[in-house]
């Protein structure tokens, strides 16, 4: 389900609710474009040529204004027409998603709808300013897929009132509807929002990196055994970001040290049942780096916790 993905920013716009954890302007960099600034931004990265899926992120595509999302989606379907992009892609809220409104996003091709379930605990929903609740998401999600649109959900783990036990069962929850993919995102505290103000209050204490692993690769497993693709793993990477990313789980390599996590793991259950002495661990094609870990921080690990045994990593014979 790869697709090249020619990103269209919204930021805030349609959202109904300010999240505790949302500063959509420190993510995307950009104010909400008109429908002529869409049209300039398309016209300009289809010149490229790679066929992609048109995608508006950022805000809640479905609660903005019918005539608003109609001008978007006019900027973008004559390129799903002549077969320049392979359809179109919108962002939004569980909470959002209704018949007529699904019925208009068909009407000019959209192909995904990503939900942004974040949690499927109600508790933790509340406390993170929401305003929806896990009912929401099933009923979002099945509509969704009855209407034949591809599904992908937001997940978010480290929210106000959430725990590893809750967020992994809000993955299992995620799993169990079937989406075509999941976006997992530990918590990341971006200065000027609500969790800040909380976390300054002594309301909130952010997951430290460590924890926003462990979590994430519990998440992360979930979803490997039913095979549904992890299409994005913590936020983008940006200069802007880094200035405002001021505590939580935020690494510019974060989904190779969740990969690292679980593979870790896996070593583990080997480990703690071989004989003293050496012990060979094999790893396929391209994951030499991911088995050793950053810095070689999976090597020093089990020399630490498994004094008993020699380790040695080799590439799985094809």
């Amino acid at each position: 389900m790869t697709k090249h993905i020619l990103p269209v920013f919204i930021p805030h716009v349609g959202c109904p609710h300010q999240c505790v954890f949302c500063d959509q302007k420190a993510i995307t960099g950009q104010k909400a474009p008109t429908g002529r600034e869409v049209e300039r931004i398309l016209k300009e990265g289809l010149r490229l040529g790679k066929n992609p899926q048109i995608a508006f992120y950022g805000g809640s595509f479905t609660a903005i204004p019918a005539a608003l999302q109609e001008e978007y989606l006019e900027a973008a379907f004559p390129y799903v027409q002549q077969r320049q992009a392979q359809g179109v892609r919108v962002s939004t809220r569980p909470d959002c998603i209704t018949e007529e409104g699904l019925a208009l996003l068909k009407k000019y091709g959209v192909q995904t709808i990503e939900l942004g379930a974040q949690s499927m605990d109600d508790e933790v929903l509340r406390l993170s300013g929401r305003g929806h609740r896990s009912e929401d998401t099933l009923r979002a999600a099945r509509l969704v897929q009855e209407k034949g649109f591809e599904l992908i959900l937001q997940l978010m783990v480290g929210l106000p009132g959430d725990s590893r036990e809750k967020s992994l069962r809000s993955a299992r929850a995620v799993a169990a509807l079937g989406p075509q993919g999941v976006r997992l995102y530990p918590v990341c505290v971006l200065r000027g929002t609500p969790l800040f103000a909380m976390m300054e209050r002594g309301e909130y204490t952010p997951l430290t990196l460590e924890e926003g692993v462990e979590w994430s690769a519990d998440a992360l497993e979930v979803f490997q055994e039913k095979e549904i693709p992890v299409i994005r793993l913590g936020l983008n990477p940006s200069r802007e970001l880094e200035e405002q990313a001021l505590a939580g789980v935020y690494h510019p390599a974060l989904g190779q040290l969740v990969q690292s996590r679980i593979l870790r793991r896996r070593c583990e259950e080997v480990l703690r049942h071989a004989p003293p002495g050496p012990v060979t661990l094999y790893y396929k094609k391209g994951q030499r780096s991911t088995l050793q870990g950053q810095k070689n921080e999976n090597l020093r690990y089990f020399k630490e916790h498994y004094p008993d045994k020699i380790v040695n990593i080799e590439e799985l014979p094809q």
